[in-house]
């Protein structure tokens, strides 16, 4: 869903997509149309400010990125018990996971 920042055509970029310091200026749309020529002011770099949920947000990411997506010990334990003839399936328990999955998609 695209944000609507009132004053500003969503067809305009607000600043530039990629890269900091490129050396383009940024006009201030809150400023007046009338000094359309660039400020002489030099420009130090990007700054960001994150709020205290961005960062858990991102913290968060970085850990889920970092997670293996398969447990490797308990696929060796299943492969181990299928090869062995041990590895036992609980019927009504996998039904019941089924049924649970069914309702949750309704």
């Amino acid at each position: 869903m695209p944000a609507k920042i009132s004053g500003y055509p969503a067809s305009e970029p607000l600043a530039p997509l990629k890269g900091s310091n490129s050396g383009g200026v940024v006009a201030d749309k809150a400023q007046s149309d009338s000094s359309a020529a660039p400020t002489s002011t030099s420009q130090t770099g990007d700054h960001v400010t994150l709020t205290d949920s961005a960062r858990s947000l991102q913290k968060l990411s970085e850990a889920v990125a970092q997670a293996p997506v398969v447990d490797a010990a308990k696929v060796a334990s299943v492969k181990q018990a299928l090869n062995g003839g041990t590895y036992q399936i609980d019927a009504a328990r996998v039904a019941d996971k089924i049924l649970q999955s069914e309702r949750g998609l309704k």
